[in-house]
């Protein structure tokens, strides 16, 4: 049994489906973990995982995430989060009128953090462009004005959880970890 500390429960249900495919479980595990403010989401995510580990004395499997947008250089990049609780996406949207280039790119740092072993990490990233409005009313965050370069009719918001784990950076950064805890573990 994994021990996935997040709060988000639409994360979860997103990672506990990818890593049911390799017959791995998890539980979500909700620990009060430092907010730790870097412009890098490595480090943000190793700071919370032995944070968590320590605080919960098991391993657990910590997942940061942001999304950068290239005509912002960037931004919000590890401030998503932030930047979605207080602009939204209305807020992004009108930061990027006028501007024709819409290219950005999801990613996202899995870490995993055994007490007795040391720590992992693991980055998935998705590229594609910023649409021009909100459509969808699935997924969470950023996911109604993300479309994916694999698939640039849709946002990631109009896709069902199984279509969007077939390419997120979520995803392929959870499918990283099972591939590696699979191997380790000899499952």
């Amino acid at each position: 049994m994994n021990f996935f500390a997040t709060k988000n429960v639409n994360k979860f249900n997103e990672v506990r489906r990818i890593l049911a495919e390799y017959h791995i479980s998890v539980a979500m595990v909700k620990v009060k973990t430092l907010e730790v403010q870097d412009d890098d989401i490595e480090v943000i995510a190793k700071i919370s995982a032995i944070n968590a580990s320590q605080e919960t004395n098991l391993p657990v499997v910590v997942e940061d995430a942001g999304l950068f947008i290239e005509a912002l250089n960037g931004f919000p990049g590890p401030y998503s989060s932030y930047v979605y609780r207080t602009i939204g996406l209305n807020g992004i949207l009108k930061l990027l009128e006028g501007i024709e280039n819409r290219k950005a790119y999801f990613k996202s740092m899995v870490v995993f953090c055994d007490p007795k072993r040391e720590i992992k990490c693991f980055q998935g990233v998705v590229y594609g462009q910023i649409s021009m409005e909100a459509k969808g009313g699935g997924g969470f965050g950023f996911d109604p004005i993300f479309k994916p370069d694999e698939e640039p009719t849709k946002t990631f918001g109009e896709m069902s959880v199984e279509e969007k784990n077939k390419f997120s950076h979520r995803a392929k950064a959870f499918r990283r970890f099972a591939e590696w805890y699979r191997m380790t573990y000899s499952l």
